[in-house]
């Protein structure tokens, strides 16, 4: 599941850089749960949350769901 980090960070103003930084986290981290190859844990997803001001369901984009074959 991917994340929407980086849109939310943009409207802050924030670069995946600066976000790193402020959540005391290393940066390949965040790149990380941006590309969708990692995901938060759930500390680290209310610790997002409060850093971009959202909910943790506005950071969480929803996949398709593939028709399944009966």
């Amino acid at each position: 599941m991917k994340i929407k980090i980086k849109e939310f960070a943009n409207k802050k103003g924030i670069s995946l850089y600066k976000l790193a930084q402020i959540m005391n986290l290393p940066q390949p981290t965040i790149y990380s749960w941006a590309k969708g190859r990692t995901q938060p844990s759930y500390l680290n997803f209310d610790k997002l949350c409060d850093v971009l001001n959202c909910k943790i369901e506005d950071l969480l984009e929803s996949e398709p769901v593939q028709n399944k074959l009966f």
